[in-house]
């Protein structure tokens, strides 16, 4: 911690403990509104840590630590936002903070001022998702815990990512303007196993199924995309066609996201599940061949598709068709409020 950082944190706060000892959480989440208000810095640390302090003695004041912690890594400087850019930080916010700090900091900004961890790797992937150019001798010294490159590759889209704000995180669904047409249903489609992809598309909506309501399903025939969804037993559906450009941003707002009520995973970790499914469906590794890896990607053939139900928010049904293996798969997530 800088110098300077650390001696305003050190100043006397009569008003911060007195409601600390009080345990008055209500006195103290307007407290870090007006410190984030006239960008009290110091003072919004120091709530952080007393509260975070008087946990330990029993006052339960953990969800005020929590929001000067948020507010810090939204709001702060750079040397502010570094404070709570920890290992063990995070862990109650709306979302992870290295996509909390990639919403107003930059590679260049922030990024100098955080240790080799983890966490930083997850910024830099964070940074480059918003347009970020992480220089390559950066890229070389961070730790691989995501093992994918950290630039988007050609054939990726500029993905949507979350923004936030005082009251938490915001990640519409992608839309898509083209219409839904009936589709005209095969019969006898017989469905094959695969599943290292059921494995995948279930870990990138993991959150819907284990933190929340949700439930996926995986279906894989020999076979078109319109035999893929016939063979999920629905007794009619509709389709609509997609870009690679479209399905690959659905897919990371679904892997990103925490369902209806799971804490949001991060744009860095949705973009991993969504690489982790394309391996399995194009049976190609990209740390073989990242150029062949994106050539058979550029081949799937998607849409999207629904059996004429209402809608439940957190819902994706997608079909994917890889005309080299003549294998094409369903894939189904929702989750209830």
């Amino acid at each position: 911690m800088a110098t300077g950082v650390m001696s305003d944190e050190l100043q006397p706060d009569d008003e911060l403990d007195a409601a600390v000892h009080r345990a008055d959480l209500d006195e103290l989440i307007r407290l870090i509104d007006r410190r984030t208000s006239t960008r009290d810095w110091a003072g919004l640390s120091r709530v952080r840590r007393s509260c975070a302090a008087a946990v330990d003695t029993g006052r339960q004041l953990w969800p005020a630590a929590t929001l000067a912690e948020y507010r810090l890594a939204l709001w702060g400087p750079d040397e502010w936002c570094a404070t709570v850019m920890e290992e063990d930080a995070g862990r109650f916010t709306p979302g992870p903070l290295s996509e909390v700090a990639a919403m107003h900091h930059s590679w260049d900004g922030l990024g100098t001022h955080l240790g080799l961890g983890p966490l930083a790797t997850y910024f830099a992937h964070e940074r480059s998702l918003r347009g970020d150019q992480i220089p390559l001798e950066s890229q070389d010294v961070l730790v691989p815990v995501i093992d994918i490159p950290i630039d988007l590759q050609p054939w990726e889209p500029r993905y949507s990512v979350a923004t936030y704000d005082d009251n938490g995180a915001h990640h519409d669904r992608p839309t898509v303007d083209a219409p839904m047409v009936n589709l005209e249903m095969p019969t006898s489609i017989e469905t094959v196993e695969d599943p290292e992809s059921t494995l995948a598309f279930a870990q990138l909506v993991e959150m819907w199924t284990e933190k929340s309501n949700g439930r996926s399903e995986v279906t894989c025939v020999e076979g078109s995309r319109s035999d893929a969804i016939a063979a999920t037993g629905t007794s009619r559906a509709r389709i609509r066609g997609l870009s690679t450009a479209e399905a690959l941003n659905l897919l990371l707002w679904a892997g990103a996201s925490g369902g209806a009520h799971g804490r949001r995973r991060g744009s860095a970790t949705g973009r991993f599940s969504v690489w982790w499914l394309l391996a399995a469906l194009v049976d190609c590794s990209w740390d073989h061949d990242i150029t062949e890896f994106g050539h058979e990607v550029s081949k799937l053939q998607w849409a999207e598709w629904d059996a004429w139900e209402p809608s439940t928010g957190w819902e994706l049904r997608l079909a994917a068709e890889h005309p080299s293996s003549g294998i094409a798969w369903a894939f189904s997530a929702n989750d209830v409020e």
